[in-house]
């Protein structure tokens, strides 16, 4: 087997598509497709289910496509050492990062970012934990903001920060003047969540027990300033993490009330695989991140205390 074949491979598995690997590889999709079976027939073993409109990774081309992407970044080290001295910093980024952390994280990493790494730009992958951890594995991004527990083989996990959150009531509400409350009082609510798949849904109801019972009346929908719109129009009552309830967020028609102690949170973490030859931009990131948090926004206790004067 050669470099250029796990290369193909792991391009299809990336793409699931001949055609677009190939693209991505420039090579033509018969040489490719040819290498290909050329590698399975070598192996013993075929890596991949050829459907009229669909590729499918087989249980052990899963595994050999992740020992693949080991096998080029462990080539990709070698060319690192050789050359010595390469500014780990200049060139790409490929960042994963959850879909309710990225649009409050983002606009104050990227130019704290830009002060450390300027010759770094980030290819951005904003998607659901299932598909960074995907994404991870496969080689197709280097590294990704998620929130723990995140424990995939061959991935290390930096903890970077704790956010706790805060419910929210439209204005009027009973509990807009409330100066707590309890997790089990949101089942007696019309509350709105986010759909199945995001990991903040998965949060608030470990927070929130109570309304995964049948009784409860939840509302689903897909990102977190819908829930926060949905709330502002009176449709009920939700939960937000803090960054989402800073100033720059405010809306007159949407008040954060405290949860009691002990208060729900989530951690967020920095996940990058053990293999991945790049450490001072992993640092990089990691520091950007320690940055934003120092310059952290009017707390949001203070916050909901002037929204509600």
């Amino acid at each position: 087997m050669t470099l250029n074949e796990l290369r193909y491979i792991v391009a299809v598995a990336q793409e699931r598509s001949f055609g677009r690997a190939a693209a991505k590889c420039f090579v033509s999709q018969p040489a490719l497709s040819v290498a290909i079976q050329k590698l399975e027939d070598e192996l013993g073993a075929p890596l991949f289910e050829r459907g009229k409109n669909e590729i499918t990774i087989t249980p052990i081309g899963e595994r050999i496509v992740e020992q693949a992407q080991k096998v080029l970044e462990e080539a990709a080290r070698i060319r690192e050492i050789a050359i010595g001295g390469r500014d780990q910093l200049v060139g790409m980024l490929r960042l994963g990062i959850i879909h309710t952390v990225a649009p409050y994280l983002l606009p104050d990493l990227i130019p704290e970012l830009h002060e450390i790494a300027p010759d770094m730009p980030l290819d951005i992958e904003e998607t659901l934990t299932e598909h960074l951890e995907t994404g991870l594995r496969t080689g197709r991004i280097d590294a990704a903001i998620i929130a723990l527990p995140f424990d995939p083989p061959g991935v290390i996990t930096e903890f970077m920060y704790e956010e706790p959150f805060q419910v929210v009531v439209p204005q009027g509400h009973k509990w807009a003047r409330r100066k707590a409350v309890a997790p089990d009082e949101l089942a007696a609510e019309h509350t709105i969540l986010l759909n199945v798949g995001h990991c903040f849904r998965n949060q608030v109801l470990d927070a929130c027990p109570e309304l995964n019972q049948s009784r409860a009346q939840v509302t689903r929908t897909n990102s977190l300033e819908t829930v926060r719109n949905m709330v502002a129009s009176g449709l009920g009552v939700s939960v937000l993490p803090r960054d989402a309830l800073t100033p720059r967020y405010h809306s007159q028609l949407v008040v954060p009330v405290p949860f009691t102690q002990p208060i729900p949170s989530r951690r967020i973490a920095l996940a990058y695989r053990r293999s991945f030859p790049r450490p001072a931009a992993i640092a990089a990131i990691r520091d950007s991140v320690a940055r934003c948090r120092a310059k952290a926004a009017t707390p949001t206790r203070q916050y909901a205390k002037a929204s509600r004067r």
